[in-house]
Order: structure tokens, then sequence, then C-alpha cells
């Protein structure tokens, strides 16, 4: 078979114009002979084109961002689960947010250690950890954040929140104190968090003495609202 092809290439070659004939073969010199055209050296070709690397703190952000947005996904699935009123529909949801928070909690987690000045990742990674159950960790992550930034006001209302799932009840108290002479929004938003939690372990106090509840209840009810 291959020799059938080169018999057809030959043939076409005598039957071909002899301009065709230059361009398959090569070129005639000024004496009339032929002359295959020169190659191209390697070494004088272009390189390929590559990707520049991302720097650290590039990555980081990068991550941070992919983190943000497990976050606001969750954070929708939050409001439809809160709108359910099937059971089952709203377990599935509840399952999916977890999911969201737990893949935040890996991408900020990632960029804290791409860029470990990355305040806004430690923050966020606190606020995730809080969402999961994870209130130790929680509290470590703001604490992180908060060295490196002593003012990220929403780094402290998380801290409150950590505290809060810690039972520590009297740092919880001095956290609010700190918080609503900087960000009185935040505030707000601890107190009301102060104030679900005492609804909560209303039925279940679950090992806090109730004496310490009761106590914390009646320091919350006098609160005004920071940002009036």
């Amino acid at each position: 078979m291959g020799i059938a092809r080169g018999c057809l290439m030959l043939s076409a070659l005598r039957t071909a114009p002899a301009a065709l004939v230059l361009l398959l073969t090569g070129r005639v010199a000024a004496s009339g002979q032929m002359t295959m055209a020169p190659q191209q050296p390697i070494d004088s070709l272009q390189p390929l084109k590559t990707t520049q690397a991302r720097t650290p703190e590039e990555e980081a952000n990068r991550l941070y961002s992919e983190g943000l947005d497990d976050c606001r996904r969750a954070s929708d699935l939050e409001k439809q689960a809160a709108s359910e009123s099937d059971a089952r529909k709203q377990e599935k949801l509840r399952t999916k947010i977890r999911g969201r928070y737990l893949d935040a909690v890996k991408k900020f987690s990632a960029a804290t250690a791409k860029d470990p000045r990355h305040f806004s990742a430690w923050g966020n990674l606190g606020h995730a950890y809080l969402k999961t159950g994870n209130a130790a960790a929680a509290l470590d992550a703001c604490g992180k954040a908060l060295t490196i930034q002593t003012n990220y006001s929403a780094a402290m209302e998380c801290r409150g929140e950590a505290l809060l799932g810690l039972n520590r009840l009297d740092d919880v108290k001095a956290a609010y104190e700190s918080l609503a002479s900087l960000d009185p929004t935040r505030a707000d938003e601890l107190a009301a968090a102060i104030d679900r939690w005492l609804a909560k372990k209303k039925s279940d106090p679950a090992g806090v003495d109730p004496a310490r509840l009761d106590d914390l209840a009646q320091w919350a009810a006098r609160l005004k609202p920071a940002g009036a």
C-alpha cells in the first residue's frame, strides 16, 4: 500500500505545473539547480508563553473570594430553610448549609496559610467555624484577626458570639462593651445573639448555672440599642 502511494505521488509530480512542483519540493537556485528551502534553526524558535504564577498574596485573595462565595450561598440556603415548613426539606437544607460553611472553612484556612497577615480571612474563618458549631476554633481565628487588625469590629462581634458558645458570660459582657464604643451596629448584632442564646438556654441550660443565666438576662435587659 505504501509503494502504491509513492507511485501516485511521483506520477502527480510529473504532471503537475512547474510552480506547484516548486512549492512541493523546494526552489530553483540561480544556477538552475534545485535546492531545498532552508529550515529555521531550532534555537531561533520563540519559547511558548506560560502563565505567570500567582504570588502567595494573590492566591490568598483568590481563596478568600471563593470562601466568601461559599458563605453567601450558605446564607441564601439559611433564608430558604427559615421559610420552609416541611421538616424533611428543612433537614436537607441544613445539611447543605453546613456543607457550604465547611467548604468556606477550607478556603479561608488555605488563604491564611498562603498569607498569615490576611486578617479578613482570619475573621471570616472565625465566622464559618461559628456557623459549624466550633466555638473554640472560632475564638482562636477571631483572636488572630484582631491581633493583626485590632479594631476589626466584625471579628470582635464574632469573638463575642464564640465566647457565648463557650459559656464565658463575663467575657461576653466585656466584649459587648468594647464593641459598643467602636461599632454600635455590630454591638446590636451581638446583643441580638445574646438574646437568642438566652431564649435557647431557658429550655435547655446545658450545664450553665441558672444563676449565671439570670444575671446575664438582667444585664441584657438593661441594654439599649447601641446605635440609638
